[in-house]
Order: structure tokens, then C-alpha cells, then sequence
């Protein structure tokens, strides 16, 4: 008989009146800001909002699947950083997630081999289709990687 451990994740939040231009706070473990409609959908601006919060949640993911991938392989990894690009349309009067780019810039360490950088550049890809947040995303939001990968020179 399997016992599957699962991990439960609390968020609690306050909003502070004014309706839609209003602001709140929400705070989960380590995670503790202010929220409000971004100043781009016509609200005041102030804190996070949802659609940073959801590319935070989906690059923070990523980056950390692809780290562990390359650690696990034993990939010398000099530098890793990231861009990640959300767009947000709108689609019959109302806003929606269109899609997630994720950039990784991944600079390989001395002595890497030719293997290693191929395994890398396979790893990027699958790293993507690996992470929770992404799998709980896809089949909504459109998801894709454009990588650059790089030597230490």
C-alpha cells in the first residue's frame, strides 16, 4: 500500500475596501506584500498583483526544476538566471492569460563537455514540462522556452 505524503499551503488575505481600485494584503509563509490591479488594467498599482503572482509562481518553478535537473546531472553550472515574459490579453471583454516565455540564460562551468551541453540544452525543455506549476497551467495558458546557453570563456 503506497502512502502518498501531500503538502498543504496557506494564504491568507485582506482587502481593504474601494471595491476594484481598492488594495489588500495577503501573506503565505515566507510571502508577505501588499496587492492591488496592476496601474496597465486601470488599477492604482500598489504591491503584487495576480498576474505577476502567476509568473512568479511559474518561473520560481521552473528555474528551481531546471537547477535541480542540472545538479542531478552533474552539469557544472556557473550561472543560471532567468527572464520570464506573461502576456495578457483580452478575449470576449475580458482579461486572460495568454502565455508564459520563459528565457533562462544558463552558463556552463569550466571543463563542461560536449555531452553535457547537449544534455543541458535538453534538459531546459524538459525542465518546462517537469515543473508542477506549468503542468497545472498548461492546456490554459500557452507555454514555451527560448534558451541561451553559454561557456565559461
Amino acid at each position: 500500500m503506497n502512502i502518498i505524503k501531500k503538502h498543504e499551503f496557506r494564504l491568507t488575505a485582506d482587502w481593504n475596501g474601494g471595491g476594484r481600485n481598492g488594495e489588500g494584503r495577503i501573506s503565505a509563509g515566507n510571502l508577505d506584500t501588499q496587492i492591488s490591479i496592476p496601474k496597465e488594467m486601470g488599477g492604482p498599482g500598489v504591491g503584487t498583483n495576480p498576474d505577476e503572482m502567476l509568473i512568479g509562481a511559474a518561473a520560481t518553478c521552473y528555474i528551481i526544476t531546471l537547477a535541480a535537473m542540472l545538479e542531478l546531472r552533474q552539469i557544472p553550472v556557473e550561472k543560471l538566471s532567468l527572464e520570464s515574459i506573461g502576456v495578457v490579453g483580452e478575449h470576449k471583454g475580458r482579461p486572460k492569460f495568454e502565455r508564459i516565455t520563459h528565457k533562462p540564460h544558463l552558463i556552463l562551468g569550466a571543463g563542461v563537455t560536449v555531452e553535457q551541453v547537449e544534455e543541458a540544452k535538453s534538459l531546459i525543455e524538459t525542465a518546462e514540462r517537469s515543473c508542477m506549476i506549468s503542468n497545472a497551467l498548461r492546456g490554459n495558458v500557452a507555454l514555451s522556452v527560448t534558451a541561451q546557453v553559454d561557456r565559461v570563456k
